[in-house]
């Protein structure tokens, strides 16, 4: 890949879309091209293939996505479907018929069968029911991966999906109505710190997740980006994962709260366990780097530093 290639981030405001463009800017990239979703809706079939047409990238990132936890997914289920469903089927076909070179597309470890064995390989896909609370969101992201598997069967095409596990880091969302776990929880307990209240946290704190620091998933798309991976299907995580519980008490010290947590079991735990294998990706020579209390350290910095900071 040369330093002057078109790249094209779609989601370039977004953490993952962020994060990418901070690391290839740092490499020395120089023509990187992002479009806010005022200037370009994605879910516009003409809009995309007119602007795909006309600034004929080398190389499309797809970090572009509806995404949000538990509640959102629950409550939007069509918009999480739809949405997604054509953000990345624009992106995907107007790659395809405009000359792109190479395609990066980015999904999310739920992809996987509920209660597939674990750690979760590549060959899983497809094999189980789904978690019902992001069924939908699943099943758009699936259907971009085997779109894009498609098109590298039939077209021989360097068309290559990434599936990371729960990401996390600075610029996340911590609007408590569509946020993931991990920022909730960072937002939850600097608030209760500040106001002197407990906290109530969802579910049992039983299951078990894996989370990636940001930084480090933009390393692996670029380690996509600068290689030709043979395969059309990687994940992308730590190996490694702990429970929701051991992840509020972790935040919890971070943060220097005192007060008391509230478990309410009421509310859904989700898959019970989704930890991915990552032995594929790491043969090839992609590796996390950021532990997961340095991460949240980080975080919550920015937290401070940007959210607070403006409130």
């Amino acid at each position: 890949m040369k330093l002057d290639s078109k790249i094209y981030i779609a989601g370039h405001n977004g953490m993952v879309g962020r994060a990418i463009w901070r690391l290839l800017s740092a490499k020395g990239y120089t023509n990187l091209i992002g479009v806010s979703s005022s200037e370009l809706d994605l879910r516009n079939q003409q809009a995309v293939a007119d602007f795909i047409s006309k600034t004929k990238p080398n190389v499309i990132i797809d970090a572009a996505a509806k995404v949000g936890g538990i509640m959102a997914n629950a409550t939007y289920p069509y918009q999480f479907l739809m949405e997604n469903m054509q953000i990345q089927n624009n992106l995907i076909s107007s790659a395809n018929e405009f000359g792109t070179e190479k395609f990066i597309f980015l999904g999310s470890s739920c992809i996987y069968p509920k209660f597939a064995p674990q750690p979760l390989k590549e060959e899983y896909l497809l094999t189980g029911a789904l978690e019902p609370t992001n069924e939908c969101y699943a099943l758009a992201k699936i259907s971009g991966v085997k779109a894009c598997q498609a098109i590298r069967n039939q077209f021989d095409k360097d068309f290559v999906s990434l599936m990371p596990t729960n990401l996390y880091g600075t610029h996340d969302n911590f609007d408590l109505n569509s946020s993931h776990v991990l920022p909730a929880m960072i937002r939850k307990f600097h608030e209760a710190k500040n106001n002197n209240e407990s906290v109530v946290l969802w579910g049992s704190g039983t299951p078990m997740r894996e989370f990636l620091f940001v930084d480090d998933m933009a390393e692996a798309v670029i380690f996509a980006l600068e290689n030709k991976l043979p395969d059309y299907l990687y994940n992308i995580g730590t190996g490694e994962d702990i429970t929701i519980k051991e992840l509020a008490l972790c935040i919890q010290k971070i943060v220097g709260f005192q007060g008391e947590i509230i478990w309410d079991t009421t509310k859904p735990d989700g898959t019970p366990r989704k930890l991915l294998d990552v032995s594929k990706m790491n043969a090839l020579g992609w590796k996390h780097q950021t532990n997961l209390e340095e991460g949240i350290k980080k975080t919550y910095n920015w937290y401070l530093e940007t959210i607070q900071a403006v409130n």
